[in-house]
């Protein structure tokens, strides 16, 4: 797994990594969290550059992947993928 960027703080952050390796040439996945505010953090969520990506089993599992290694780097156990936090405030 590439990674391309990665930022971490108590106000969420993100990883973006290269698909290359898995046969997307030049296309992109990222794991990120938004800050809800009032010392909050959303929900760990996925994109990526790939249209559809969601019905795509094998991008599935990685995006699955990538967030369990955002929670580990932001210190957060992989249970709080299961927390059903919101992505937004809004």
């Amino acid at each position: 797994m590439e990674i391309l960027r990665e930022k971490y703080s108590s106000r969420g952050g993100g990883i973006e990594i290269s698909l290359d390796s898995y046969g997307y040439t030049g296309e992109k996945m990222t794991a990120y969290q938004n800050y809800l505010g009032g010392g909050m953090l959303g929900g760990v969520q996925n994109d990526c550059t790939i249209r559809d990506w969601q019905g795509n089993m094998e991008l599935i599992d990685v995006a699955m992947e990538l967030k369990i290694l955002f929670c580990r780097n932001m210190g957060l156990t992989p249970e709080f993928l299961d927390c059903n936090r919101p992505a937004s405030a809004y």
